[in-house]
């Protein structure tokens, strides 16, 4: 039995690898054309770029293993059944928790592996993908230097330069403050330069104008210069100021979140979504026990299990979307978040019923019956 066993645990890791490293290279594909930009426009090395997408990829993967494990799990006893496999293995005396040990111990393992990455790869990958995006976008030396685009600094302050010479001199320069929304202020210069103080980084313009208009009166101020300073360390938001959002923070930080304005104010996301980080683990067994449940509960038939391989993936579709929606409830009130824990345990104990549940047999009277007519 352990060489059954050790058998069908082979097949199943082989196809759960094969379909998790499709899987996330489709979604990784798809990614990382969104962070072409910090190539093609803003001039990074290729080492950055594989940087950023290496760390994106514990967010895939902790959504597509358990895809691939109920992937496998169906499409391995699928063809057990349909090579007739199965039907030898129940006549040796295998019963149904024996037939789906190695499916449940895949199960497991990959639930193991799923939590390991939803309790701390993902929150450290991705709070230093936050945080090199961060100093990447605060690193105005390579985002002002790009000519032709409409660069925001912060809330409210845009810039354009025209052209960049080699030397780095900045020509036709546009500078749009709109924080204070009664009083926009628009300076332009002919030409300047990004250079570095104590301070931090200061654009200098020269030979420009500085333009406010009140929106009430529609007056306008204009003020002709031969050289103006920006500061721009000013708009740069520090790393350790900088709010970390749900996806980087660890697992006590959710659940227990600071006294700081903005955690209050997100007090109910951050509180779901540490559940949600100790629910979604949950959802890979219930996969693997419905693809059980629904491939070893039923009876043997020639013509295939086409109807109960499609009744699993609706099933999983509609877990998938239950879970998606409690979520989002729980993000608006945590009094559903036993609902979540509700949602990934149903499909266990479903499973599990259809599993233990003695498969039904055709009865054989009607088949002797027709034997007994045709040789009469």
């Amino acid at each position: 039995m352990r060489g059954i066993t050790r058998y069908i645990l082979n097949q199943l890791v082989t196809v759960t690898v094969c379909v998790t490293i499709g899987l996330t290279f489709a979604i990784w594909l798809t990614q990382s054309l969104r962070l072409i930009d910090y190539i093609v426009n803003r001039g990074l090395p290729a080492s950055t770029f594989f940087s950023f997408v290496g760390l994106l990829l514990p967010s895939f993967l902790g959504i597509v293993l358990p895809i691939a494990t109920f992937c496998a799990v169906l499409f391995v006893y699928n063809k057990l059944t349909m090579d007739s496999e199965m039907v030898v293995l129940r006549a040796a005396g295998m019963s149904q928790l024996q037939l789906a040990k190695p499916g449940l111990i895949v199960g497991a393992v990959v639930t193991i592996i799923v939590y390991s990455i939803t309790l701390y790869l993902l929150p450290l990958s991705f709070r230093n993908f936050k945080d090199l995006q961060h100093e990447l976008r605060n690193d105005y030396s390579a985002v002002l230097l790009q000519e032709g685009v409409f660069n925001t600094l912060s809330d409210g302050i845009t810039v354009y330069v025209r052209e960049r010479a080699q030397d780095g001199e900045l020509r036709g320069i546009l500078v749009h403050d709109n924080r204070e929304r009664d009083k926009p202020v628009t300076m332009m210069a002919e030409r300047g330069a990004l250079v570095t103080s104590e301070t931090g980084p200061r654009v200098v313009m020269v030979n420009g104008n500085r333009q406010e208009v009140e929106r009430e009166s529609g007056r306008l101020s204009l003020l002709n210069f031969d050289s103006y300073t920006i500061e721009v360390a000013k708009f740069q938001e520090s790393l350790q100021s900088r709010w970390r959002e749900p996806k980087e923070r660890y697992l006590h930080e959710l659940l227990f979140p600071g006294t700081t304005d903005d955690d209050q104010r997100y007090y109910s996301e951050l509180v779901a979504e540490g559940h949600q980080r100790i629910v979604a683990p949950l959802y890979v067994m219930g996969f693997v026990m419905v693809a059980l449940g629904a491939l070893l509960s039923g009876e043997f038939n020639r013509r295939g299990q086409t109807k109960r391989v499609i009744a699993a993936v609706f099933c999983i579709a509609f877990l998938e979307g239950l879970a998606l929606a409690l979520q989002d409830l729980a993000n608006r009130s945590l009094e559903t978040l036993p609902a979540m824990y509700l949602g990934a345990v149903m499909p266990n104990v479903i499973g599990l019923y259809l599993l233990l549940r003695t498969p039904r047999r055709r009865s054989a009277a009607p088949a002797v019956a027709a034997a007994g007519s045709a040789g009469a």
